[in-house]
C-alpha cells in the first residue's frame, strides 16, 4: 500500500496521460453502469437543481419519493414559486434540514419572479440563488449546461482522496482544497456533466466509505490506493472528526380541552424552522419534566384540570443533538389567553408541517386528547 504524500502540482506529461486515461475509462465505465434515475433521462434545470437541492444529506432511495412529490405536485418553477410556503413545508416534512426548503422556495421565487423564469447557465450565476452553494453550482450548470467546471460533494472527496493519496483531512480547509484542485485539472473539457456524474456514481457504487470494491473500478490501474484482491483495503480518507453530538431531553407541551390544542410555528432559523411544533422546552437528561405549563399560555392555576405524561420517551437523532423526546398532556377547561402561539382544531393542526419527532407518534396522540373531552 502507497503511503508516500502526492503534492498536487499541475498535470503535465506522463501524469497527466495517466490521469487522462483514468478519466475516459470512468466515463466509459459509468456510461455501462449508472443507475437509472429520472432526473437523468432528460437533464432539465427545474428537475436536476430539485435533486440537488433534495439529495443533500440524503440518501438516494429516501430522496426519490420526495422528488417525485415534488415534480409532480409543482411541475415548474412557476407553480412552485407561487405555492404557499406552508405547502412545500409540508411536502417537506420527514428530510430534515428545513431550511433547505425554505431556501428551495426563495430560489423558485427569485428565477420565476426576478429572472422570468429563466434559469442560471453557469455556476457563478448559481451562486446568486438562495440555498445554491458551490457543489450544487457546479453540478447543476455542469449537468445541465456541461460548463467545465467540478463538482465536489461527499463523494468526490473520498474517490479523490484515496485516488491521489491525499493525506490531509478532506473534512478541513487543506484537504478539501487540494482535492478540489485536481477535480478543477482533471474534469473533462467537453463531458464535464457525464464526468461530474460519473465520479459521485463510482463514490456511491464502488469506492464506497467502507469495503470499496477496486477489484470492480475502472480507476484501479491509475489508483494510488488501490488494493487488487481482498488482502487490504485502501487507505480511508483522512478526517479530523466530527462535532461531538450533544444528548438533551426535549419536552413538548401538549396544550389541550380535547377539541382544540396549542401549536406555535418555529423561528425560521434553527432547527425545524418555519414548522409547527406543541411549544417544547430544551433540558438536561436529568432534568425533572415541568410541573406547571409554559408561561406563554398564560393559563390559570384553575385551568388546568389535569397533567399527564403521554407514552414512553424515545430518541430522535439530529446530525449535532440525540434528542429524549416527552410528551406532557396539559387538559384545560375553555381556551387559553395565549401570549404566544396559535388556538386551533385539531383537524386544522393536522394540516400543518411538523417535525418528525412529533409527526411519528400524531395520530395515537390525537387519539388520546381527543378522548379526554371537550368540557
Amino acid at each position: 500500500m502507497k503511503t508516500k504524500k502526492v503534492m498536487l502540482e499541475k498535470l503535465e506529461g506522463t501524469d497527466a496521460a495517466s490521469w487522462a486515461e483514468g478519466r475516459h475509462a470512468l466515463i466509459r465505465w459509468y456510461q455501462t453502469h449508472q443507475r437509472a434515475l429520472p432526473w437523468r433521462e432528460s437533464p432539465h434545470p427545474f428537475a436536476v437543481w430539485l435533486c440537488e437541492i433534495i439529495m443533500q444529506q440524503t440518501r438516494i432511495d429516501q430522496g426519490l419519493k420526495y422528488w417525485n412529490t415534488f415534480v409532480n405536485t409543482w411541475t415548474d418553477v412557476h407553480a412552485l414559486a407561487s405555492a404557499p410556503l406552508d405547502d412545500v413545508l409540508k411536502a417537506w416534512q420527514g428530510l430534515g434540514y428545513y431550511s433547505r426548503a425554505r431556501n428551495l422556495h426563495r430560489a423558485a421565487q427569485a428565477i420565476a419572479f426576478e429572472r422570468g423564469g429563466a434559469f442560471p447557465e453557469t455556476a457563478e450565476a448559481w451562486r446568486a440563488i438562495p440555498g445554491v452553494g458551490p457543489y450544487t453550482a457546479a453540478a447543476i450548470a455542469s449537468i445541465c449546461f456541461n460548463e467545465p467546471v467540478a463538482a465536489v460533494d461527499g463523494n468526490v472527496l473520498r474517490v479523490i482522496s484515496r485516488y491521489r493519496d491525499i493525506q490531509d483531512p478532506i473534512d478541513r480547509p487543506i484537504g478539501r482544497k487540494q482535492v478540489e484542485a485536481f477535480a478543477t485539472e482533471w474534469i473533462h473539457p467537453t463531458e464535464a456533466g457525464t464526468h461530474n456524474q460519473a465520479v459521485m456514481e463510482l463514490g456511491a457504487l464502488i469506492c464506497k466509505p467502507t469495503s470499496p470494491l477496486c477489484s470492480a473500478c475502472p480507476l484501479e490501474s491509475t489508483c494510488l490506493n488501490a488494493q487488487p484482491d481482498s488482502s487490504g483495503t485502501p487507505i480511508p480518507p483522512v478526517k479530523q472528526g466530527k462535532t461531538k453530538v450533544k444528548s438533551v431531553q426535549l419536552v413538548f407541551n401538549v396544550v389541550t380541552n380535547g377539541a382544540y390544542v396549542w401549536m406555535r410555528q418555529r423561528p425560521a432559523e434553527g432547527i425545524w424552522g418555519g414548522l409547527w411544533e406543541f411549544p417544547s422546552q430544551e433540558q438536561s437528561l436529568e432534568s425533572e419534566l415541568p410541573a406547571v405549563p409554559p408561561a406563554e399560555a398564560n393559563l390559570t392555576p384553575t385551568a388546568v384540570r389535569s397533567r399527564s405524561l403521554w407514552g414512553e420517551p424515545f430518541e430522535h437523532i439530529l446530525s449535532h443533538r440525540r434528542l429524549r423526546c416527552r410528551f406532557v398532556i396539559w387538559h384545560i377547561d375553555g381556551a387559553p389567553d395565549l401570549k404566544d402561539g396559535v388556538w386551533m382544531p385539531w383537524s386544522e393542526a393536522e394540516s400543518k408541517a411538523r417535525p418528525r419527532a412529533i409527526d411519528r407518534c400524531w395520530e395515537r396522540l390525537e387519539k388520546s386528547c381527543s378522548a379526554l373531552g371537550n368540557p
